[in-house]
């Protein structure tokens, strides 16, 4: 499976960058925009965060789905085992909580920013009888949405009494356009090839891995793929050690109509009762 890894700035970049999300829903791109300093920084400030003994004041709201989410909250799609992870949902008016600088709104905003350019590669590479089927334009989508979601996770370090089958993230597909995620603190992600085997994905610092998700996949009838992936649990030495992420998922409004049988509310809200962060019957868009 080969993962293309784009080079930020050359003049290939966005024809590469959507061949390798039609061939294998991901991509790598290096030397991107967004400074590895705010990056890290940014790290830093969610791991303390995570460490400290405040979390539970910040508990998410289930219907606006912003807010902490405690340890063994996600189950993936099908899974019957919860993902060993605890996370914060982002999205535009959510407030920080307190003590942060203003660095991860900064960061929201750049990553944004950059996954905004990135649908435009798409739009600009798509075919034109592909780009027939778009109810607007793929940049449109998404402007002014409220639903892209920065997700910082903790994995915590492995105790050794973890449920039989459970890992840091089974197996899944996203849900919204495109999924940009700068280097996480420690490797784990695989991604899955059409034959079912699994491979790793490796983004050294610097790198964005992007993905695209199951909305823009049904958008552009399969052209692109959403691909299903995994955070696998480390072993040996540094199986006690916390892994660190944070994913940030370009969504379209959720009026964006995406197929004949899907617009992005009613996809995301039928994505977010499989995975168990909403009840049968609640909705989360009025």
């Amino acid at each position: 499976m080969r993962v293309l890894r784009v080079q930020y700035g050359t003049t290939e970049a966005p024809k590469q960058f959507a061949e390798s999300l039609r061939t294998t829903g991901f991509a790598v791109i290096a030397n991107h925009p967004i400074p590895h300093d705010l990056i890290r920084d940014v790290f830093a400030e969610w791991g303390k965060w995570f460490d400290g003994n405040d979390k539970m004041n910040y508990k998410f709201d289930a219907k606006t789905q912003a807010g902490y989410f405690p340890f063994k909250t996600e189950n993936a799609k099908d899974s019957k085992v919860k993902d060993l992870k605890e996370f914060f949902h982002l999205f535009l008016e959510t407030p920080i909580p307190a003590g942060f600088t203003g660095k991860t709104r900064e960061m929201y905003d750049r990553m944004n920013g950059l996954g905004v350019e990135l649908l435009g590669w798409l739009q600009e590479n798509t075919p034109d009888n592909v780009r027939k089927l778009f109810s607007m334009p793929l940049t449109m989508m998404s402007s002014g949405s409220k639903e892209t979601l920065l997700r910082p996770i903790h994995y915590p370090g492995l105790k050794g009494d973890e449920e039989p089958g459970a890992i840091r993230a089974a197996a899944h597909e996203d849900i919204n356009l495109i999924t940009l995620l700068p280097a996480a603190t420690a490797p784990g992600l695989q991604v899955k090839d059409l034959q079912g085997n699994w491979h790793d994905v490796e983004c050294n610092p610097g790198d964005i891995v992007i993905n695209a998700g199951d909305m823009l996949q049904e958008a552009t009838g399969g052209h692109y793929i959403s691909t299903t992936h995994r955070v696998m649990n480390p072993s040996g030495p540094t199986a006690k050690d916390p892994r660190y992420s944070m994913p940030l998922f370009i969504h379209p409004r959720p009026e964006v109509r995406l197929s004949e049988r899907h617009t992005a509310g009613s996809y995301l809200e039928e994505r977010l009762r499989e995975i168990g962060l909403l009840k049968p019957g609640e909705k989360k868009f009025a």
